[in-house]
Formats: structure tokens, sequence, C-alpha cells
């Protein structure tokens, strides 16, 4: 590359409420999985750094928890984590999906964005569901005036439409100035979280309704033989044992399920052959403990 002090780089929020399609945006952009994905709300809980570099300079992303109403310590977290980031970055993608109706969790964001200058780019996502082109003019007419706008960019994550024209708009707002990562770099999370979050992911998929919000997943062993097989062992964290049953499933069953497609991904995240060994565990009200969280990974002190 050039001079890499005459590229632009700098860092870019994705913000909105939950199940607005900001892991699987965040995904596209990159063009490799790094963000979980699932269709149950409150997938992502903490913040998750991704890197896009071209011959235009770089972008990190930081893809953060929906907001959403807090139920509990674990909710209070991931609403703080998001908020948190507004005014350490230097463009805000609010995303949200086509609609004519704004609802209280849009509102509250919209004034919480209100309270920062860092330039605003509103995504209306999912366009691909939309059965006629010319709806999209509905529903920018609907959000236009909510917030001052740098842009508004109507855009499908999963079709990956208009994925150019947003980064082509991304580096138009960035300021110059040398590229915080190698060229290569495509995460700052390290090996560890990012499987814990694959093998978090299956089980969301999988499980009942019920259950996902309170489940975390923790690495306890990660190590490579001489042969290049990786030994994985983790386990499922639910609050009862009455969810451990399901997570187990009859004769083992979903735990075995759950373990298979996360090792696949894994491998396939890894290059290599990799040995995963699960097990459930019970810690009760464990999204309203502090030391849990953070034992689990959420660094609540940090907000």
């Amino acid at each position: 590359m050039e001079d890499s002090t005459q590229k632009k780089s700098g860092f870019v929020a994705l913000v909105g409420r939950p199940n607005v399609g900001k892991s699987t945006l965040m995904n596209h952009l990159i063009g490799q999985k790094i963000a979980i994905t699932s269709d149950k709300p409150q997938t992502t809980r903490n913040q998750i750094r991704t890197v896009y570099t071209d011959e235009r300079g770089q972008i990190v992303f930081l893809d953060t928890p929906g907001i959403h109403k807090a139920k509990n310590k674990l909710g209070e977290y991931m609403v703080t984590a998001a908020e948190h980031t507004f005014g350490e970055v230097d463009v805000i993608l609010w995303l949200v999906e086509p609609t004519t109706f704004i609802g209280a969790g849009e509102r509250h964001i919209a004034e919480e964005l209100g309270k920062t200058k860092t330039p605003i780019i509103l995504v209306i996502n999912k366009i691909d569901k939309l059965k006629k082109r010319e709806e999209i003019l509905t529903y920018i007419d609907v959000y236009k005036d909510v917030c001052s706008f740098a842009e508004i960019v109507p855009l499908s994550a999963l079709k990956e439409t208009n994925k150019d024209l947003l980064l082509s708009l991304l580096f138009k707002y960035l300021p110059e100035g040398p590229m915080f990562y190698d060229e290569d770099t495509v995460t700052d999370q390290p090996m560890r979280q990012i499987a814990a979050e694959l093998i978090r992911e299956k089980a969301l998929r999988l499980l009942s309704d019920e259950i996902p919000h309170g489940i975390a997943v923790t690495i306890e062993k990660m190590q490579e033989r001489p042969d290049g097989i990786m030994d994985v062992e983790a386990s499922i964290i639910c609050e009862k044992e009455s969810h451990k049953g399901i997570v187990i499933g009859k004769g083992g069953a979903m735990l075995k399920k759950i373990g298979s497609e996360a090792r696949r991904e894994i491998e396939r995240m890894m290059e290599m052959q990799v040995n995963l060994q699960l097990w459930v565990k019970v810690r009760r009200e464990w999204r309203d403990s502090e030391l849990y969280m953070k034992n689990y990974g959420y660094n609540v002190k940090d907000l």
C-alpha cells in the first residue's frame, strides 16, 4: 500500500434495536463471519470489533448489542455497552427495518443519537423483503426527520444490496490517518471468544425460545496437539436444572447436535481439525450476578 497517512481510517459503530441485522451486516461488510447471528433478539452481548481494509484505507467496525429495555444486570450491561460507543467513534450506522411506524425503542435511540455530533448514517435494512422497490421512498420519508442524518442508505445486508455504496460513504466521512491494524487483520477478538460465541450461536438456533437468553458459554481449554488437532473443552451455562435437561436432550441428542454444528464452524474458522467436548452447568440467576457475568466475559466494570 501507499503511505498509510494519506489513507482514510477510523471507527464505525453499528447500533439499533435487537434483531435488525447489525451482526449480519458487519459479517458481510468484512467478508467473513465473526459475529454470531440468529433470529432471536439480543444475540450480540459484547461489543465486537472487526476490521475492513482496502486501497482507500481502513474501517474498524464496532458491532454493539441491541438497545432494548433491560430486565436484568446483563441487559443493563448490553444497553450500556451499546450507548457507550456513541461518542467514541467517527461514524455511527443506525440500522432500522422498513416500517411506517417508529416505536418507542427507535425513538429512544434517536434521542440518544441526538446528543452526539458524530455523523450518523441511517441504514434501512432488509429491503430484499419489499414487494416493490418504490416502497423504500415511503420508509425514507418516515425516518428522514427523526435525526439529523448525514446519509440515508436503503440496504439488504443478507443480499449485499448497496454494500459497496455504504462502504464508499463510510470512507467519505472518515478522517485521514494511519491504519490501526495490519492489512490482514479481520478482528481483535481472541480465538477462544469467537469459539465460545459460535457454540452459543448453535444453541440459540437449536433450543426453544425460553432458554437462549439464559445461557452463556465459556471455553475451559483450547490446546493444539502435536498431530495438529485442536482440543476444545467448553461449558454451556444455564440458569435452571430444567433448562440443563433441555440443553442435553434425550440421550444427549441436543448437546451432540449443538456440538456437531459448532465444531464444523470452529474448524472452518481455525482451518484445522477440532475435537470439541461440551458440558452443561447450572448457575442460578447468573445474569443478575456481576461476578458470574465477569467470569463469563462481560466486562461490567469497564463501562
